[in-house]
């Protein structure tokens, strides 16, 4: 991973982790489920931001590297990388 993003895609899972734990503190607290559940909606949301730029990332530099190298089996081996995760994303 790029080091300068590093800190900002830290910052935003250490936020994660606190609306999770107020998630927690509000099934405690037998708060309405609508609220609780828009709050999961809102952890759902803020993850895939994280999932988007550690994507974005990933195809800026692993992808490129291996595309840029020339080497056949490092861009094949990145491809097939990339297919396994979107297949798992899609059950």
């Amino acid at each position: 991973m790029k080091r300068d993003n590093k800190p900002a895609l830290l910052n935003r899972l250490n936020r994660v982790e606190g609306q999770v734990r107020g998630i927690g503190r509000m099934v405690e607290e037998d708060r309405y489920c609508i609220d609780i559940l828009t709050q999961v909606q809102a952890v759902r949301a803020a993850l895939a931001k994280v999932e988007t730029e550690i994507l974005r990332e990933h195809l800026g530099h692993c992808i490129e590297g291996a595309i840029v190298s020339g080497d056949k089996d490092e861009q094949r081996k990145k491809a097939e990388e990339l297919i396994a995760l979107l297949e798992r994303a899609t059950r």
